[in-house]
């Protein structure tokens, strides 16, 4: 019998008070979650894709990639003085970190 996974997360606030590079003082900032962004359709091993699907009808399989039991989170800071993001990761952990609502 296999042993079901539980995802637990890990609470973040929506604002937290830490080192802001840009002003050189701690002050308080927004936290959100980075998003993936869409790929770019001029990349090298995109074009690579084309050239090796051209008039194949079929798809091309690329690399088996290994799953990682947990992956590193990045969150982007908005500091409330100068309003300039930086990144903050949250290293390898199993809870997954997550921003609580405010209510």
């Amino acid at each position: 019998m296999r042993a079901r996974t539980i995802t637990v997360s890990m609470k973040i606030p929506p604002l937290i008070n830490v080192y802001c590079p840009f002003c050189r003082k701690h002050t308080q900032h927004k936290v959100s979650e980075l998003k993936k962004r869409a790929t770019r359709s001029m990349a090298w091993g995109q074009l690579k894709h084309e050239r090796k699907t051209v008039g194949y009808t079929s798809k091309v399989a690329g690399k088996v990639r290994k799953v990682k039991q947990s992956q590193k989170r990045s969150f982007m800071l908005r500091c409330s003085a100068c309003g300039k993001l930086h990144a903050k990761v949250w290293r390898h952990s199993k809870k997954k970190p997550e921003i609580s609502k405010k209510e």
